[in-house]
């Protein structure tokens, strides 16, 4: 008898897991919103095995929702969800870098928080910093080589760029303040990148310490070993003043408040474009910038850049872009909030605001001293339009009605 019930439990048992095991039942219909490979048309079938549901339903066009892609399109996508995160006293640090996305060959990012009073601890790169307030306050502090100093509390949408070799630091002033980070190399966390200062003074002689500072040896006793990179603090209270070569103000200034200024006109009307590069910023010349805001199921019109890769980072929403590499060989993406890109070089693309109610934000990033496009439009319109007519087949009047200024963004 008990045999025989072990046998009939594991017989009920096998049925449970094999009908578990079936493929969700086909239905009529593309099933892509529904996280399978099948377009509706007698292409495709379930997926059987492993899988990330959620990464599936997120992500309809990995499952082959557009028919225009076409060939072999490496991935050009990472989230910062897909990154490490270091925990810090104060803070903490995520990161992307090549090995994480090695289609961003110009381009290496990190999203940063800290928290009130907690300093990014003084240093300075090999490489250019730029940074993007996207909550709370911070302020910055640099100095240059000719002894130029900067102090600035930045807020929301305000940006700072460091040059080369600028020593600087950052402290948090509201109770949790984050931003993004971007630097003009690809692994900008390899050796011989970042240099701490309290890292070098750990690690130099106490007697050239005494002779360099002209102090005791001894007011070097508690220097930190290893450095912490960020740590808690108090909010800085103290004033610079005095420095022999006055502060960096002007065009020499550190700091760019974007919304200050005057977005891009946007013939498109579908949102608002700031423009952030060396024509606006003059120290920024090794980074070029965007802002962007798209409104609900708008476009940011087909166009490609002459001059730089495109690295992406999405701040918020919703977003699909077509990725056209040459060659027959094109691929589309869905981006969320997290979600950072690289777009190659000249390749051609748009991005498309995929929900029905939300703002989707991004910024660009160029390794440029200058934001630059050509819109596939503007180019056809200022092409003659008999000439258009014939490669693309279609009529003369469609060609000759195209648009000659930049939409930028279309609603």
């Amino acid at each position: 008898m008990k045999a025989f019930l072990h046998l009939g439990a594991l017989a009920l048992t096998q049925f449970i897991l094999g009908a578990a095991a079936l493929p969700e039942k086909r239905s009529d219909g593309p099933q892509f919103k529904n996280g399978q490979p099948i377009d509706g048309k007698g292409k495709g079938a379930p997926i059987v095995g492993g899988t990330n549901k959620q990464i599936d339903l997120q992500s309809p066009d990995n499952l082959g929702q557009q028919s225009t892609d076409n060939g072999l399109v490496p991935n050009l996508k990472w989230s910062f969800s897909d990154s490490k995160t270091r925990l810090l006293r104060g803070g903490w640090v995520r990161e992307q870098v090549i090995t994480d996305l090695p289609s961003s060959h110009d381009i290496s990012a990190a999203q940063q928080h800290l928290t009130k009073g907690a300093i990014r601890e003084l240093h300075w790169h090999r490489v250019a910093e730029w940074g993007f307030v996207y909550s709370g306050s911070v302020l910055i502090s640099a100095v240059d080589e000719f002894g130029r100093y900067e102090v600035a509390k930045l807020n929301y949408g305000d940006i700072w760029y460091f040059p080369k070799g600028a020593a600087h630091t950052v402290q948090g002033l509201e109770d949790e303040n984050e931003f993004l980070l971007v630097f003009d190399e690809a692994d900008f966390d390899k050796v011989g990148t970042t240099f701490m200062v309290d890292d070098w003074i750990a690690h130099t002689p106490r007697d050239i310490l005494a002779k360099n500072f002209g102090l005791n040896e001894s007011v070097f006793d508690d220097v930190p070993v290893p450095n912490p990179y960020i740590f808690n603090g108090t909010v800085s209270t103290k004033n610079v003043t005095d420095g022999p070569a006055g502060e960096l103000t002007g065009n020499a200034s550190f700091v760019y408040r974007t919304f200050e200024h005057k977005g891009e006109p946007v013939p498109g009307k579908g949102g608002e474009f700031y423009k952030i590069d060396s024509t606006n910023f003059p120290v920024s010349k090794t980074i070029a910038a965007t802002f962007v805001r798209l409104e609900p199921k708008g476009l940011r019109e087909l166009h490609w850049h002459p001059n730089a890769e495109e690295w992406l980072y999405f701040h918020k929403g919703k977003a699909r872009a077509t990725v056209f590499i040459g060659g027959t060989n094109a691929r589309t993406f869905d981006f969320r909030a997290g979600d950072t890109a690289a777009f190659p070089d000249n390749s051609g693309h748009y991005i498309e605001n995929t929900s029905d109610t939300e703002d989707l934000i991004w910024i660009e990033i160029y390794k440029s001293d200058r934001v630059a496009d050509i819109p596939l439009t503007q180019w056809l319109a200022l092409t003659p339009a008999d000439i258009v007519a014939q490669t693309l087949k279609i009529p003369l009047e469609i060609a000759e009605g195209l648009k000659k200024e930049k939409q930028v963004l279309i609603q």
